[in-house]
């Protein structure tokens, strides 16, 4: 991690990174010490669905993670307008309303 002269953050942003990786679930397990967020492809059709990223970060990370994107949601929606949900969203079948991941 590098600091300039103004005290500004420099991020390196690699080019396979850049072009990110579409996830359509994310499933979230914590341990007393770590959160850790599993982002998912399932495809129609496709018995079995995959992680393509997996991010671990402390407690403390995670809820900062939380108002940032409660912060980005609330901007997206006065710029853009109410983003609608369906009434219930369905879980993944077999989860009987609980979603468990294993760190």
């Amino acid at each position: 991690m590098e600091m300039n002269k103004e005290n500004q953050l420099q991020i390196e942003l690699k080019e396979e990174v850049a072009e990110g990786t579409y996830a359509n679930l994310a499933i979230i397990a914590h341990s007393s010490s770590e959160f850790i967020f599993d982002f998912v492809r399932m495809m129609p059709g496709v018995a079995k669905a995959k992680v393509k990223s997996r991010i671990v970060m402390t407690p403390e990370h995670a809820k900062r993670l939380a108002y940032a994107l409660q912060d980005n949601l609330r901007r997206y929606e006065h710029q853009f307008g109410e983003i609608r949900l369906p009434e219930r969203q369905e879980l993944p079948a077999g989860t009987n309303g609980v979603v468990k991941g294993e760190a």
